[in-house]
This record gives C-alpha cells, structure tokens and sequence, in this order.
C-alpha cells in the first residue's frame, strides 16, 4: 500500500512513505496533548488522533481528506491535532510550518485549520508548495500579509516546528504522515502512513 514501509531505509533520516511501529516507551514519550496544540474537533473526546504531518509530502496530501472523512464519520467521539513534521528533502516544507504557527499565533486556531486545509489542497492538485501558495494560504485563512511575512521571515517559529519534530521522532515517527491513536491521555498506537479510510476506522473504532 501506498505510504507504507517495506523496509528499513538504509541512511538514518526520516522518510515520507510511512512510519514503521513505535515501542512502548516510545509510545509513552509523546508529548501530552496541552494548549499548545492545534486541536481540531471535541478537545475533551475520549480519542484524540495526533497527527505529525508535512505540508508538502505526498502521503500526507493523499491521508488529509482521510482525516478529514474520520472528524465526520466520527464527529464528537474523536479530535484532531496537528503538528509538524517537515522532511528535509521538501524545499518548502519547512517554511510552510513555520507559516502554520504564524498564522495561528496572528489568527487563531480557525484559521490555522483553514490555512492547513488550503496548502494540502495545493499539495494534491500540484504535488509540492510554492512560497507564493504559503503567502496565498495565510491571507486566504484571513491573516494580514504584512503581519504574516514579517513573522514567517523572522524565523522565529522554526524552533516551535523543530521541537515538534523531535519530540515526534522520540515517539517512534520515522516518516510521514504518522498519526498517534491517543486513549484518555495514553498514546495507544501509530496508525502507520497514509492507509485507507476504511482502515483508519477500524483502527479507531476499536478504542471507542
């Protein structure tokens, strides 16, 4: 299936064709979902999905209307939260983070979703990103250009994403997108890459 890991990738960088499966104690070592985060969604469901994703990896463009399908299928017994994951070999993904945590820190977490929801509308209809579609994302998700460019140029948000990122990879990510069942606080599995819809629920009901 697409997105998923058949072997082991021979240099040690993260890749975007799907995570294999985490240990306990790396399960254990996800961040708690707390303030910070961009929750999408009922924040006080019994199952949170927390997905580390990348603006500009493939994968993470085919398993967004996935996500998407389960917040409806779903509604209140689950939420969504967001956080960054940027490969290394996507040239815009990095920036298009850090444009996440502009637009959320200048517009709230509305227009974050709005914002995230357009780059992967981008992503599946180009297959990469542009500074102009991240510029284009932000003003559409409401936020003043001039606020939005001054923020995203200051480089101020690349050490929210990084921290992000490495936190993830603790936590057994090892490529994208990696979305973390999370049961009463407790990270419980890694639904690995982008799989199916009909599998993500199977995966999901099973906790509900």
């Amino acid at each position: 299936t697409a997105g998923l890991v058949g072997t082991q990738p021979t240099a040690a960088l993260p890749t975007d064709q799907g995570p294999t499966g985490p240990t306990a104690d790396q399960l254990a070592a996800m961040p708690e979902v707390g303030d910070a985060d961009h929750i999408r969604g009922n924040a006080n469901a019994k199952v949170v999905l927390v997905e580390y994703s990348d603006y500009e990896c493939p994968f993470c463009g085919r398993f967004h209307p996935t996500m998407q399908q389960l917040m409806t299928d779903f509604g209140d017994e689950i939420a969504w939260v967001y956080r960054h994951y940027p490969l290394p070999f996507h040239p815009n993904a990095q920036k298009s983070a850090e444009g996440g945590e502009c637009v959320a820190e200048l517009g709230g977490e509305e227009a974050f979703w709005n914002y995230t929801d357009a780059l992967f509308e981008v992503n599946i209809r180009d297959g990469q990103l542009s500074p102009e579609a991240i510029t284009t994302a932000a003003t559409g998700a409401g936020v003043n250009e001039a606020a939005f460019t001054e923020c995203l140029d200051s480089g101020r948000m690349a050490q929210v994403v990084q921290d992000q990122m490495s936190a993830g990879s603790s936590a057994g990510v090892s490529g994208t997108p990696g979305t973390f069942i999370v049961v009463d606080g407790e990270a419980k599995e890694l639904i690995p890459g982008a799989v199916p819809v009909e599998q993500a629920k199977t995966m999901v009901e099973q906790y509900l």
